[in-house]
């Protein structure tokens, strides 16, 4: 533990299909039942968090909460990484999961029950935690990350997945896996380079994972870890038939895709990723990195962020 400094909260009420909006009283009961020196932030639109952290007079001890989904969780992380004036220690933050998906915090185990994550707040258990960067299509200057980037097939699914407002996110995800599997859109070639490795594949997915979960139910890095300052990787060779990737994509639902013979799973600090016939669908945390993209670059920063986790 450390000494406890301010809870700057950064909510999105929209978060959770609009439920997180209801949490707000919960929240502020809490902090005030517990004399914790707290303000509560609400978000207006996509990029607010960005801008709001980026400004916020943070002291030492100061925690910025991320209160929403994974995208105000990526919004929170990329605030505090490029803030004008950086602090001496990485900066501190945390997360109340209540959106939709809340694949980021199911990785350090913070519950989906706001009291619960609360109670953990307040204990201040904190640990290091990596960041990944990625440059390359909509951002030449990069975009920072802390759960995963997405290519290929689960991109779109998260895409469909996404238009699917009134339905919970496992199931808009599944949803949008059976869509695009009767499309089954054609392939890119992709040349994977690591740090100490090289691979070129006919990829339908590929998954580089700080985290370890996306899509609500999908273990896209069943081995990956928070602070071990790499990125694992999982990309799958596209099967002969539709009815094959079925049956790659149930394993993720365990984290057992490494059993198929068509996946290919590696650990790296960096790797780059060049398109060599085709282009790469790409999303970083949910954030759209591009629709025809040629080349990626993505490397992790070891302990970048301190959270505060279970």
């Amino acid at each position: 533990m450390t000494s406890s400094g301010k809870y700057w909260i950064v909510l999105n009420p929209a978060a959770g299909k609009g439920k997180a909006a209801k949490q707000q009283p919960v929240i502020a009961g809490f902090m005030e039942k517990r004399n914790e020196d707290f303000e509560i932030i609400l978000t207006e639109k996509p990029g607010d968090a960005i801008r709001i952290v980026r400004n916020l007079p943070l002291g030492e001890n100061d925690a910025v909460i991320a209160a929403g989904g994974d995208g105000t969780c990526n919004e929170v992380a990329n605030g505090l990484l490029t803030r004008e004036n950086p602090p001496e220690f990485p900066p501190l933050m945390g997360v109340l999961p209540i959106g939709r998906g809340n694949d980021f915090s199911s990785t350090p185990g913070i519950p989906s029950d706001t009291v619960k994550a609360l109670e953990i707040l307040v204990q201040r258990k904190i640990r290091p935690l990596d960041a990944g960067l990625v440059t390359g299509g909509f951002f030449p200057d990069g975009r920072y990350f802390i759960n995963g980037v997405g290519i290929g097939f689960d991109t779109k699914v998260g895409f469909d997945a996404a238009k699917m407002k009134r339905v919970h996110s496992g199931i808009a995800y599944a949803l949008g896996a059976i869509i695009n599997i009767a499309r089954y859109d054609p392939s890119p070639v992709i040349q994977i380079r690591g740090d100490d490795s090289e691979i070129t594949i006919r990829a339908v997915i590929v998954s580089l994972m700080n985290g370890r979960r996306m899509g609500g139910s999908f273990f896209m890095g069943p081995n990956a870890l928070l602070d071990d300052g790499s990125l694992d990787i999982c990309a799958v060779h596209r099967p002969a038939s539709r009815l094959r990737l079925i049956k790659i994509v149930s394993h993720y639902l365990k984290g057992t895709q490494g059993e198929c013979a068509e996946t290919y799973m590696s650990r790296s600090a960096h790797f780059h990723l060049t398109a060599v016939e085709g282009g790469m669908t790409a999303h970083c945390d949910g954030e759209t990195v591009c629709y025809d993209g040629t080349e990626l670059d993505i490397k992790c920063l070891p302990g970048a962020l301190r959270l505060i986790g279970a």
